[in-house]
């Protein structure tokens, strides 16, 4: 292309803002508010950058943590875990949580796969934190949140570096601040690399697409893992120093979470529909005010539409949708309040998860990655600043999950004419329970280790609870005669719960291709056919 007369082309700098700025702004701008509710305890935002800044120092210099080190996770949620996210950002460091439900063993591989220089671990978890220390000789350290015999106490660090601070680290666009776990069909986790500039973009589009008008005197509570989409929530919080509730418990309790909506005028929240579908039909609902909701934000799995009437009858139109994988941050699409409806009329687009996010285009294209017609099924492939960078040190994932600069989602789905996008199945065998991704491969090599089965199939059957569950059909070895609620009870040590099927059933042989593969479409046919399962 040609330069226009008289103008000068300058090189772009790629240089962006550091993400921990987000929360020094919030200090600078309101530093005797409350920032951070936990249990009877809050912190203004001036506490809460004073202590992040401590325990940067502590990382820093202590344990000599730089920029680029990877600092592993494992914690439920508290202050300390989201005070550690941006005590990272700050030195340019990446954050990388765990889901605290994993089993030692799975993040163990995670600390290994990652290349984690040190590792902030909760006193619930030594089991998770030795795990760690023995598979992987890159990490150096390890930070107690609470008191424990396997490392440093978070609070004491921030104690004894109370008053120093550390210079905010110089970042690029592309340089990484959080190492997001997802996984494939393999089942493997891999680190999705979410960057300083692509994060301050997701900030400003979940500001513009889910809660618009959100403010410092908004109040957001939290129901949801801050390792995953609730993290990235509520750094979008922090953006607007609006202050951040967590339940005062690990194990969730909606009639609790319903008093801190009225005690704090909680004006937003991000969760997902099995734990929409709890909240809005505990009759606590009634019992407390929740009028001052404006956005009730749900993703993460498909929500029934009997339990989307009888939330919008209960909570008025708060309803917030949005479709998006980890490695996009959730930044696909958006069903906003205005397009929810209780009734199934004219106006209403039943079963869509909405329209492409601000900044965002959706293209569904055929297996030769050829743009489809509106209404034709096919892959549901992204472009746009939300899309990561890649996955870490993992160049074969890069190559599958990218085609002609679009991400894959490995999702199916089509567009209307107004362009809608309809999901209408999995390109992978990945369901969701609870809002939670489970990969059934991952499932059946751990089957496979009991001795006496030989082979083994895990499928995502609907449930009216969790949205999705995982029925395992399996084959026992001659001469074998296993008991199906047994092995569930064996396999509970060696997986995350909510990765656990809940059913295991026994067939004499598995329906093959005619490749000799097993063929899970020939699976849920048979199934169908035995009145297993409903067609």
């Amino acid at each position: 292309m040609a330069q226009a007369e008289g103008l000068a082309i300058l090189p772009m700098s790629k240089r962006v803002m550091n993400l921990a700025n987000f929360l020094s702004e919030a200090a600078r701008r309101f530093p005797k508010e409350i920032g951070f509710v936990w249990g009877n305890k809050s912190w203004t935002w001036s506490q809460i950058d004073q202590r992040v800044n401590a325990m940067a120092t502590a990382l820093q210099s202590k344990f000599g943590v730089v920029r680029g080190d990877r600092i592993l996770i494992q914690s439920q949620n508290c202050n300390q875990m989201f005070e550690s996210m941006f005590a990272c950002f700050r030195l340019g460091a990446v954050w990388v949580p765990a889901n605290f439900r994993q089993t030692p063993e799975e993040v163990a591989y995670l600390a290994s796969a990652s290349g984690a220089k040190g590792m902030i671990c909760a006193n619930a978890f030594p089991d998770h934190a030795a795990a760690c220390r023995a598979s992987s000789n890159e990490l150096e350290f390890i930070v107690s949140i609470g008191t424990s015999k396997f490392g440093d106490e978070y609070d004491d660090l921030v104690d004894a570096f109370s008053g120093q601070t550390t210079q905010m680290a110089l970042v690029n666009h592309d340089d990484p601040c959080w190492f997001f776990f997802t996984s494939g069909t393999t089942g493997r986790p891999k680190a999705a690399i979410l960057t300083h500039g692509q994060m301050a973009f997701v900030i400003t589009n979940h500001l513009c697409d889910l809660m618009p008008g959100t403010t410092h005197k908004d109040a957001s509570l939290v129901v949801a893992p801050l390792s995953h989409g609730a993290g990235i929530h509520q750094l979008t919080q922090v953006a607007r120093g609006s202050k951040t509730i967590l339940l005062p418990t690990e194990k969730f309790d909606a009639a609790e979470a319903w008093r801190l909506v009225e005690e704090w005028k909680v004006s937003n929240m991000f969760t997902v529909p099995t734990i929409l579908k709890i909240l809005t039909e505990n009759q606590s609902v009634a019992t407390y005010d929740h009028s001052s909701l404006r956005y009730v934000i749900y993703a993460g799995a498909p929500m029934y539409r009997t339990d989307q009437i009888h939330a919008l009858k209960t909570l008025g139109p708060v309803l917030v949708q949005y479709f998006g994988l980890g490695e996009v941050t959730g930044n696909i699409t958006v069903l906003p309040p205005a397009y929810h409806f209780a009734e199934d009329n004219t106006q209403a687009k039943i079963g869509t998860c909405g329209f492409a996010r601000t900044g965002m285009q959706i293209s569904i294209q055929d297996d030769n990655g050829n743009e489809v017609s509106a209404g034709a099924t096919g892959e549901i492939c992204v472009i746009g600043p939300a899309v990561f960078a890649g996955y870490y040190n993992n160049p074969e994932a890069n190559e599958k999950a990218f085609r002609n600069g679009w991400f894959r989602t490995g999702d199916l789905g089509h567009l209307d004419e107004e362009g809608f996008l309809f999901i209408t199945g999995r390109a992978s065998d990945m369901y969701i329970s609870g809002g939670s991704n489970v990969y059934p491969r991952e499932i059946e090599e751990k089957i496979l280790t009991h001795p006496d089965i030989s082979e083994a199939a895990v499928i995502g059957i609907p449930d009216p609870v969790w949205g999705e569950v995982g029925l395992a059909i399996c084959v026992a070895k001659a001469g074998a005669a296993p008991d199906g609620a047994a092995i569930i009870d064996w396999l509970g040590n060696k997986m995350a719960r909510y990765k656990l099927p809940k059913r295991l059933v026994f067939w004499p042989e598995m329906p093959k291709s005619a490749y000799g593969k097993i063929a899970k479409k020939l699976i849920r046919d048979e199934l169908i056919r035995r009145k297993e399962l409903d067609a």
